[in-house]
């Protein structure tokens, strides 16, 4: 791959990204030689690991490589059989500790997880737990060997521990006795590898011992008494012994070591591969990335991609086809609108592509695999181009137009720009013509005219622009293929306030031609605006209808399953029923044989005979269905306010708080509920006949009385009052009820603290016309609610 273009589309900067992801000194260095291939295969494999990173990374976590340090030279030394020190066994050991995570990372936690190609990798992963269990089991850190490392050594440092707390003691015992007065210090100190104290020079001749140092002004000298000369040598001797033993433990765990330099090799190979593969996903994730979909065609469709190194908030997506029904793709505009970016994008992307890296773009975006990708972009963007910049363009552009073939990839960055502008016109639209002809994929921006109609003109050349809007002289990024850009020179100098005389004699020099173009643009632009709008809004319904018929589809299986389960629940419910009928008939049958044989009392068949009836009574009570439609229809005139009234489908009473309307809803307090029920579901509940005569019969303050009765609701409400205030308003309540010959009152209470409805149950105990009460059943109000018999 040319290295050149590897600068100029910034690939590089790709690769430092990639390096910052890995965790170990390999990983980082297989990241940095990271280069495009141009194999298929190989493309596609480094595609799907790099898939297969992303999708283990967001379901696990990234894995940490910060174990997997550089062991080849150490396993070089064990080959020679030499003995390796502790730091270079505890790298080893970190090795195969890291190997061991990755080995339980790479598990399957459950049978639905799906097999990838990273599996052969953490499979081959041999974390040789015994090699590393020991090795930590001995060294501890770095500098410092456990006791438990070896017999022989625990019974040294056991040595050395008491022979340390002699020497101690004998010296504490000197500092503080009868040495005091001729010491400079109170203390104990160590010169070289020996314990001595601090004597004044004057009384060297007071204590006997071996001088091992003296101050810089000669006043103190560093004695080593000779009661711990002894000592001293004893635990210098120990002192070597340890370090003896240390090394015969650092050489077994070498040796055994050694017998699994392979294994060890192949570990930190894999370590480092996937640390690189993980990199990748890593990668992927953050850049929001997506494998792109490679072939062999030459085809090229980005489909809103995102420059990976602008910010991520700000860039605005681009989608981009190539290679398909035109190999040559020419980019118009004004400067600053984004022709550049875009250019560098399917290049970047070309090369990311074919690295093995996901691309930020959509799902489903198409590359080509390119042998070659060649770039000519400069990094001025003034108009105010010389002559050198022009021969350094043509320079590259012929360095590369001898290699290029119907494999390779030609960017260009304002072609032909820096010299006469009909000149430079011409001379692009002769290399783009014969890359064209040549069928190579071609990508150019431009602000020529010339190459606009040479686009328009020639087939299998496309045009495309960059939007720019004119009201607020920004350009809006969006690359519109099929629409060649217009300069809007003059609506920019009228915007930035350049007089409108100077622009309309500016107009004048433009030719018939020129405007006529101009004004073509504009209206492809706008028209590519509104069907760009409309294909979204379609898209948007699309979708919207897809939702709405997914959620139908499951509304329908849902009550489908509904259905069954009902169907099935009455099937088995309507079997018990028959069995429990079948065994009764038998049991009747065998009974009415028994009765017939037996001497039997008519008062016991009479019993029996009840027994039965009870059992039948409780059966059809039990598969009771209410009428869902009224005996007697009524119309919406027989309904008045407070008539009392029989929801059917609810099998409550209530009374009519609101007259029908029109479409025939009435509304109906039934206790707490309140509720609109059409008046077919309604039934009125007549009155007894036997109350009606007694009504008829009652005058003057009676017949007041009687009347005041008849409005009397099934059901009282007594919510939030105290117990008195409720005795009082339930004995007024229960004397109307009597009077009104009802069955049965509602006595609302709430369930609260429960005081409330023990007050009204002592009360209810002491009144002669309540027959019995009860708790109110489920669907009746539960124990928020008393129901009441009257006599």
């Amino acid at each position: 791959m040319n290295k050149k273009t590897l600068t100029k589309l910034e690939y590089n900067k790709i690769i430092d990204l990639l390096s910052e992801k890995a965790s170990s000194f390999g990983g980082k260095e297989r990241c940095r030689h990271l280069k495009p291939m141009t194999s298929l295969a190989e493309i596609q494999s480094a595609q799907e690991q790099t898939d297969a990173a992303f999708t283990r990374i967001v379901k696990k976590g990234r894995p940490s490589f910060s174990g997997c340090n550089p062991v080849t030279d150490s396993l070089k030394r064990l080959e020679v059989g030499a003995a390796l020190g502790s730091g270079e066994l505890l790298r080893i050991c970190k090795l195969l500790e890291t190997a061991g995570r990755l080995k339980a990372y790479g598990r399957k936690e459950t049978v639905d997880d799906k097999e990838d190609c990273l599996d052969v990798y953490f499979q081959q992963l041999e974390p040789l737990t015994l090699i590393s269990t020991e090795i930590r089991r001995c060294i501890l850190e770095e500098d410092e060997i456990s006791d438990d490392a070896s017999s022989t050594l625990r019974q040294i440092r056991r040595s050395m521990s008491q022979i340390n707390d002699k020497v101690h003691s004998t010296l504490a015992s000197m500092v503080n006795g009868s040495l005091r007065t001729y010491l400079q210090d109170p203390i104990i100190t160590m010169r070289g590898d020996r314990y001595c104290i601090p004597v004044k020079s004057e009384y060297r001749s007071q204590v006997s011992g071996l001088i091992h140092d003296q101050s810089a002004t000669g006043s103190t000298l560093f004695i080593e008494p000779m009661a711990v000369v002894k000592l001293n040598n004893d635990l210098k001797e120990l002192y070597a012994k340890e370090q003896e033993e240390i090394q015969i433990i650092l050489a077994r765990l070498s040796a055994d070591t050694a017998e699994y330099i392979d294994s060890i090799r192949t570990d930190y190979q894999i370590l480092t591969e996937l640390d690189f593969i993980f990199s990748k996903g890593s990668l992927a994730l953050d850049m929001n990335a997506s494998m792109p979909v490679f072939n062999t065609e030459g085809r090229i469709h980005i489909r809103e991609g995102r420059h990976p190194l602008l910010d991520p908030k700000k860039v605005v997506p681009v989608t981009v086809t190539l290679g398909d029904t035109f190999n040559l793709l020419i980019v118009t505009g004004p400067n600053t609108g984004g022709k550049t970016v875009s250019l560098k994008t399917v290049g970047l992307f070309t090369l990311m592509g074919q690295a093995g890296l996901h691309i930020p773009a959509l799902d489903r975006s198409e590359l080509a695999v390119f042998q070659n990708v060649y770039a000519d972009i400069g990094d001025e963007q003034s108009i105010e181009q010389s002559l050198s910049t022009f021969s350094s363009h043509m320079t590259n552009i012929v360095s590369f137009l001898k290699y290029v073939n119907e494999q390779s990839l030609v960017l260009f960055d304002e072609l032909g720009a820096g010299t006469d502008p009909t000149e430079g016109a011409a001379l692009a639209i002769a290399i783009l013509n014969h890359l064209h002809q040549r069928g190579i994929r071609t990508m150019a921006t431009t602000h020529y005219s010339e190459l606009k109609v040479f686009a328009l003109s020639t087939p299998g050349v496309e045009n495309a622009c960059c939007e720019f809007d004119v009201e607020t002289l920004r350009p809006t990024y969006h690359l519109l293929i099929g629409i060649p850009g217009k300069s809007n020179a003059f609506a920019i100098a009228g915007k930035l306030g350049l007089p409108d005389y100077i622009i309309e004699e500016a107009r004048t020099h433009l030719t018939e031609q020129d405007e006529s173009f101009e004004d073509l643009l504009t209206d492809l632009e706008a028209s590519k605006r509104t069907i760009q709008k409309e294909q979204e809004e379609i898209s948007a319904y699309k979708r919207e209808l897809a939702r709405l018929e997914e959620e139908t589809r499951k509304k329908r299986e849902k009550l489908e399953e509904q259905k069954e389960k009902i169907l099935r629940d009455a099937n088995e419910k309507a079997f018990a029923i028959l069995a429990e009928a079948k065994e009764t008939a038998d049991e009747t049958m065998r009974n009415f044989h028994k009765f017939g044989k037996a001497n039997i009392s008519a008062a016991e068949m009479e019993k029996e005979r009840e027994r039965l009836r009870k059992k039948m009574e409780a059966t059809r009570s039990g598969i009771k269905i209410e009428s869902s439609k009224p005996q007697k229809q009524h119309k919406a005139s027989d309904f008045k306010l407070g008539e009392s009234v029989k929801v059917l489908s609810m099998n409550l009473t209530g009374s009519v708080t609101s007259l029908p309307d029109a479409k025939g809803n009435v509304t109906v307090q039934m206790g707490i509920l309140r509720s609109q029920v059409h008046i077919s579901d309604l039934e009125i509940i007549e009155e007894k006949p036997s109350y009606s005569a007694a009504k008829t019969r009652q005058t003057g303050k009676g017949k007041v009385k009687m009347s005041k009765s008849l409005s009397v609701s099934p059901e009282i409400n007594l919510l939030g009052k105290t117990v008195d205030e409720a005795i009082a308003e339930l004995d007024k309540y229960l004397d109307d009820a009597y009077l009104a010959h009802l069955s049965s009152v509602r006595i609302v209470h709430g369930k609260g603290t429960g005081a409330l409805r023990s007050g009204i149950h002592q009360y209810l105990r002491r009144q002669k016309h309540v027959k019995t009460f009860r708790l109110g059943a489920f669907g009746e109000g539960d124990s928020g609610v008393t129901i009441a018999e009257i006599k």
